[in-house]
């Protein structure tokens, strides 16, 4: 709860949140699932391991993102699933979303996610002491494509049933 700032939600209110954000033009959102126990069970919940987010609330810079992660599942942490789900989501935003720039706003406590999104390419560019947390940047260049295309070559996507 500390490191995503939210409050755990029963597998009823999960869905509700995703359907709410399906429908708001303003989120783009991803379930993140471990694609071994997928291929093995089939089970779309029991393979669930957490979230990333795209939210577009900047109205002067229509064309940012706001990027968010969470690997709600404690055990599938620090295995680089959350940073393949970034640079999955980023690529998802650049390509098919049209993202010019990503933000990221982090608890200051939480050390590991910042050094994640700063291994990824994110700038500090303030911090809040009122609200304990970090913003970062990263602007969308050519440089920046390349490298997602190189860091997430198996990306692909696929229609749903």
């Amino acid at each position: 709860k500390a490191m995503t700032a939210s409050e755990p939600l029963t597998l009823d209110q999960e869905y509700e949140m995703q359907k709410s954000w399906l429908e708001d033009e303003d989120k783009c959102t991803f379930v993140i699932l471990d694609r071994h126990v997928y291929e093995s069970s089939q089970d779309e919940v029991e393979s669930m391991i957490g979230d990333v987010n795209l939210f577009f609330n900047d109205q002067e810079r229509a064309r940012d993102a706001e990027i968010e992660v969470m690997i709600a599942e404690s055990s599938q942490r620090q295995k680089g699933r959350g940073k393949e789900a970034i640079l999955l989501m980023m690529r998802y935003g650049v390509e098919n979303l049209h993202v010019e720039g990503f933000s990221a706003k982090i608890k200051l406590s939480n050390a590991i996610s910042r050094r994640l999104f700063e291994k990824i390419g994110f700038t500090l560019v303030s911090t809040s002491d009122v609200f304990e947390e970090a913003t970062y940047r990263l602007e969308v260049d050519e440089a920046l494509k390349t490298s997602l295309h190189c860091a997430v070559p198996d990306y692909r996507l696929e229609a749903m049933a």
